[in-house]
């Protein structure tokens, strides 16, 4: 039987009500993403709020609000940052995000969305809506997002390799532009599997960098992994 916890340096994740359980693209996005000067933060689709909490421990005074849409994965982020040190700058909202019309405006939105454009879905209605884009589309993150941003605010993802294009096609759309780009390496040798994407409203060069999870022999994390994810894996 699977944990039903992960245990992180600083908090505690509970995903067992969870169709999608903590997981490596997670823990790269919170620990990746931009945070200079960022005060407000929206989780969109934040599942069992590890994002939410990576980014409260990395930003000791900003105020992060979760939406999800799945009620018994919102129940299990409440449960979640109410445990952690950081439970009253966090909000969790259970809703559908293209219904969600907050009053404030957000610096830094970040999302790890669906990511099974086409696949055939599951049986399982819980893991559906969490694998699959027919709720959380990139079309609907972008353009939702857009306009949920301050003028300054950027939006960080992490997505399939082979949706790159696409995705930079649709957050065109909108006028946000890629101005930061790290590619995802399981190990040297392996094709590219995740990229990070952090957009903005300035359209100016690109700082691109790629990551490798493992070195050359099986099981060593590259010390580039090791650095950004210290912070919060018990085992770096």
């Amino acid at each position: 039987m699977p944990n039903p916890y992960f245990q992180f340096k600083q908090f505690t994740v509970r995903h067992d009500k969870c169709a999608m359980k903590v997981g490596t693209d997670g823990v790269l996005l919170g620990a990746w993403a931009p945070v200079q000067n960022v005060k407000r933060v929206l989780d969109v689709g934040a599942g069992t709020g590890l994002i939410s909490l990576q980014l409260a421990q990395r930003i000791p005074d900003a105020l992060i609000t979760s939406v999800e849409i799945d009620s018994e994965a919102a129940a299990q982020a409440e449960e979640n940052v109410r445990s952690a040190p950081w439970s009253e700058r966090i909000k969790v909202v259970c809703c559908d995000f293209r219904d969600y019309r907050p009053e404030e405006r957000f610096d830094l939105i970040v999302s790890n969305p669906p990511y099974f454009v086409d696949a055939l879905k599951c049986p399982d209605n819980q893991r559906c809506t969490a694998r699959h884009t027919s709720d959380l589309n990139y079309e609907l993150l972008l353009g939702h997002s857009a306009h949920l941003l301050v003028g300054e605010g950027s939006i960080s993802i992490i997505i399939p390799s082979e949706v790159e294009s696409m995705v930079i096609d649709t957050a065109w759309k909108y006028k946000l532009y890629p101005y930061r780009r790290l590619r995802v390496f399981t190990k040297p040798g392996k094709p590219c599997r995740r990229v990070l994407l952090a957009f903005g409203r300035r359209d100016v060069p690109c700082a691109e960098d790629s990551l490798y999870i493992e070195g050359e022999e099986h099981g060593q994390y590259t010390p580039e992994y090791i650095s950004l994810t210290r912070d919060f894996y018990l085992k770096m």
